[in-house]
C-alpha cells in the first residue's frame, strides 16, 4: 500500500473517487517524476456560479492534496465576450472559496507560442487557410455516418496559406473571410477531426494584447497546448470534453518534443434543480434586469450565494457531497441548502427577529421596568458563549404566533393558553384588540413572574415557545426573503417555453417593518445569525446603521416541496 493512501484510511475519509485513484496510480507508476499539477482554466466571460465551484474544488483539491500545483489560467481567446471585470470576480472567488493558486496564467500569454505552432503546422503541410463561409464548412462536415467533403483550399500551396496566415493577423481580412484549419482526417467517426477551425479573424480589441493580434486560436487549439506549455500533468475537463480529448491529444502529439504530455480527464458537470447554469442566460437575467445584477441573492452565481449568506465552507462540503462520477445526473437544490443549515447551525448566532410583528402587552408586568436575560449565543458551541438581551412590559412578537380562535394543535398565543417567551417568563394570554376593520394591533397577557430561568417554576412545562423583542430596545430592519429563482425542476429542460416565463414570482419578498433586537446594531455585511424559529439571515451589503438589511439565506426546514405541491 502506498503512504498516501495509508493516510487516507487514517484520516477516516471515504473511498477515493476515480480521479483520485487516477492520480495514486500515476504517483505509484512515477509518471511525469511523481509531479502533480493541476489548472483551473475559466474564460473571463462571466462570473463564476456553483458548477464552478464544483471544478475549482476538484482542482485545487487534488493539487493541495497531493502536495501539487493548482495555478489559475484565464482562457481569454475571445475577446468578444471577456472583460476585465470577469478576471477580478473571478479572482476574488476562489479566493473567497479558500483556495490558493500557484501563478496566474493567461492563454493570451502564449499567443506568440500558438502563433509559432500554427505556422509550423502550415509548414509540415498539417493546416491550410480556408476562405469558405461557415455556413459552407459546417455543410461540408458530413454526419457521423457520412464521410465530409473536402474543402477546395485543402490543398492550396503551403506558401499561400503562409502568405493569408500573416494576413489574417495582419487586419487586412474581414471578420468571417477567412479561417486556418487542421489537416487531419474528414472521414473520421470523430466529428471534432474533420479538420477543425484552429484560427479565426477578430478586429475587437483585447482585454490584455488590445490589436497586436487580429488572428485568434480557438479553445481546442489553444488548451491543450497551454496544459503543455504550463507543464500541467491532470488536466480536468467536464464531461462535454470527452470527445474532444483525442483532437487535445493529436495537437500534442504534433507539439511534444519529450515523453512528457498532460493527461485530460473528465468528470461529470454539476446540473442542479430549479436552477439555470447557462452563462448566457444569466447574462441575459441581469441585462434585461429581471434581477438586481450577477449578485442579486436569488442567482446561481457565487458572488450571489455569498451575498446570500451561503459560507465557503458550505459550498465545499456540499461539492464534497455530491462527489464526482462518469456519467451526468441532476443534484437536488435542497441538498446545497442542507449543507448551508449544517454549518451555519454550528457558527451562526441565535438572534430575535420579527418579521410581521404585532404588539405583545404584559399587563400585569411593572410599567417602565426593564430586565437583562441571559441569553445562549449557539447552543451548539459553548465557547460562543452568551449576552444579555433586555426584557419589558411592551414586546414584538410575531403576527401568526396570536390566533383569536385557534385549531387544536396550535400550541402558540390564544385566550386562556400559556407559552414560554425565549429565555424569559410563561405568559397566559387574556385577549386582543383590533381595529376597525378587525386587524389585530395588540395582544394581552400575564406573566408569571416565578418562571423565569433559576427561579422555582422555571421547569414548568408548557407545549409552545416564542421569540419576541423588547419594544423600547428595538431596531428597525428590512428583511428580504428569498426564494428559488425559478418555479420548474428543470428550468433549462422546458424547451416550449421561454426562461423568463419560469421565473419564480415569489422568489423575493421584501419586509420593510422588521424588528430585531440591540445586539445587531454592530454587525457588518456578510455576518451571518440565525432568526430563532425562522431561518438564517444574513447582513446585506445595503445595510447601514440607520436601516439594517438582512437577507434570508435558508429557512430553518425544507418547506418548498409541501408549499408548492411538489411530489417526490
Amino acid at each position: 500500500m502506498l503512504e498516501k493512501e495509508i493516510s487516507i484510511v487514517e484520516e477516516g475519509r471515504k473511498s477515493l473517487n476515480f480521479i483520485e485513484q487516477i492520480v495514486e496510480n500515476d504517483l505509484k507508476e512515477g509518471k511525469n517524476d511523481g509531479r502533480i499539477q493541476t489548472r483551473f482554466p475559466p474564460e473571463p466571460n462571466g462570473y463564476l456560479h456553483i458548477g464552478h465551484a464544483k471544478a475549482i474544488c476538484l482542482d485545487f483539491g487534488i493539487a493541495e492534496r497531493y502536495g501539487g500545483v493548482c495555478n489559475l489560467r484565464f482562457d481569454d481567446t475571445n475577446p468578444v465576450k471577456e472583460d476585465v471585470e470577469y478576471v477580478d470576480s473571478i479572482m476574488e472567488d476562489i479566493k473567497w472559496l479558500g483556495f490558493h493558486w500557484e501563478n496566474v496564467y493567461y492563454a493570451s500569454d502564449y499567443f506568440g507560442q500558438l502563433w509559432n505552432f500554427a505556422v509550423q503546422l502550415i509548414k509540415e503541410g498539417k493546416a491550410y487557410v480556408d476562405e469558405q463561409s461557415a455556413e459552407e464548412i459546417a455543410k461540408q462536415k458530413g454526419t457521423p455516418t457520412i464521410p465530409g467533403a473536402h474543402s477546395p483550399y485543402r490543398d492550396r500551396p503551403v506558401g499561400e496559406s503562409l502568405e493569408l496566415f500573416e494576413k489574417m493577423n495582419s487586419g487586412e481580412i474581414p471578420e468571417g473571410k477567412m479561417v486556418l484549419r487542421a489537416k487531419i482526417d474528414m472521414a473520421s467517426s470523430n466529428m471534432h477531426f474533420r479538420d477543425p477551425i484552429i484560427y479565426r479573424v477578430i478586429h475587437i480589441p483585447h482585454h490584455r494584447t488590445g490589436t497586436t493580434w487580429r488572428a485568434y486560436p480557438m479553445y481546442d487549439f489553444a488548451h491543450g497546448q497551454s496544459d503543455y506549455f504550463e507543464g500541467v500533468t491532470h488536466s480536468l475537463c467536464t464531461l462535454e470534453f470527452e470527445v474532444h480529448r483525442p483532437l487535445y491529444d493529436w495537437f500534442l502529439d504534433q507539439l511534444a518534443d519529450s515523453d512528457y504530455r498532460p493527461r485530460q480527464t473528465e468528470f461529470n458537470r454539476l446540473n442542479m434543480t430549479y436552477t439555470m447554469m447557462s452563462k448566457r442566460k444569466l447574462l441575459q437575467l441581469v441585462q434585461e434586469k429581471l434581477v438586481s445584477g450577477w449578485d442579486d441573492p436569488r442567482m446561481p452565481t457565487l458572488c450571489g450565494l455569498r451575498r446570500r449568506g451561503y459560507t465557503p465552507q458550505s459550498i465545499r462540503n456540499f461539492v464534497d457531497s455530491i462527489g464526482y462520477t462518469k456519467y451526468d445526473g441532476t443534484i437536488d437544490v435542497s441538498l446545497l441548502e442542507f449543507a448551508v443549515r449544517e454549518d451555519l447551525n454550528k457558527r451562526a448566532v441565535r438572534v430575535s427577529g420579527v418579521i410581521d410583528p404585532v404588539k405583545l402587552i404584559l399587563t400585569n408586568y411593572p410599567e417602565g421596568k426593564v430586565e437583562e436575560l441571559e441569553a445562549i449565543n449557539n447552543p451548539e458551541d459553548e465557547s460562543m458563549g452568551g449576552r444579555k438581551v433586555k426584557f419589558s412590559r411592551e414586546l414584538w412578537i410575531e403576527r401568526d404566533d396570536f390566533m383569536e380562535e385557534a385549531p387544536k394543535k396550535y400550541f402558540r398565543l390564544t385566550p386562556g393558553n400559556e407559552v414560554r417567551l425565549k429565555n424569559g417568563y410563561i405568559v397566559k394570554c387574556t385577549g386582543c384588540r383590533k381595529d376597525e376593520e378587525g386587524n389585530v394591533t395588540e395582544v394581552y397577557a400575564e406573566y408569571d413572574p416565578t418562571t423565569k430561568s433559576g427561579l422555582p417554576d422555571s421547569n414548568r412545562k408548557v407545549k409552545g415557545t416564542i421569540h419576541w423583542v423588547s419594544i423600547p430596545h428595538s431596531l428597525d430592519a428590512e428583511v428580504r426573503l428569498y426564494d428559488r429563482l425559478f418555479m420548474v425542476e428543470d428550468p433549462a429542460g422546458e424547451k416550449e417555453k421561454d426562461f423568463r416565463e419560469l421565473l419564480n414570482p415569489g422568489s423575493l419578498i421584501v419586509k420593510k417593518s422588521c424588528k430585531v433586537e440591540e445586539y445587531l446594531a454592530d454587525a457588518g455585511p456578510l455576518d451571518s445569525f440565525q432568526f430563532q424559529r425562522i431561518g438564517y439571515f444574513n447582513v446585506d451589503y445595503d445595510s447601514t446603521s440607520e436601516k439594517l438589511v438582512f437577507n434570508r439565506t435558508v429557512a430553518l426546514k425544507d418547506s418548498w416541496k409541501k408549499q408548492n405541491n411538489v411530489s417526490g
